[in-house]
């Protein structure tokens, strides 16, 4: 979780390859409607935004019901939106990956092909709750690299 280019997707992806497990995007769970939105910078509501968590929600589900456990990555800005996904089958763990304001502009300023515009990560940041201490996860800093990053996560593991 976390705000866009935090490094989810290159967290998520280093963490699916490493333990075997199912991966999945958030953004492929995004109907046409919602890109499009942010595509013109303007930011999801709520009301856009359910339906996807539901989606997410639902796919976790479906692992679980399997008997797989799964990646997936999700900004999962609010506490609301956590208490969601969580309503999935099986435990659902949460990564919170933290930067400074600076860095994390900087990234996005970077990549290219990604539908998200810098011009949103005010409102990302204005959304954010960080996780609470009663809520399954941890926060990490984005200034590690990704193996060092999922190491934690890896020795976090309980």
């Amino acid at each position: 979780m976390g705000v866009a280019g935090s490094g989810k997707t290159t967290v998520a992806a280093l963490l699916a390859e490493r333990t075997g497990r199912p991966y999945a995007e958030a953004d492929e769970f995004h109907p046409q409607a919602n890109i499009d939105k942010m595509s013109a910078g303007t930011p999801l509501t709520d009301q856009d935004r359910w339906p996807w968590l539901e989606q997410m929600r639902d796919w976790l589900t479906e692992q679980a019901d399997a008997g797989t456990s799964a990646v997936v990555t999700c900004s999962a800005l609010r506490r609301s939106y956590r208490d969601l996904l969580r309503e999935a089958h099986g435990r659902v763990r949460f990564v919170h990956l933290a930067g400074t304001v600076e860095m994390i502009a900087e990234r996005m300023q970077r990549r290219t092909g990604h539908f998200m515009p810098p011009s949103l990560l005010p409102s990302q940041l204005a959304t954010l709750e960080p996780l609470d201490d009663d809520e399954d996860g941890l926060t990490i800093d984005v200034r590690l690299t990704p193996e060092e990053i999922v190491r934690q996560v890896l020795d976090a593991r309980a």
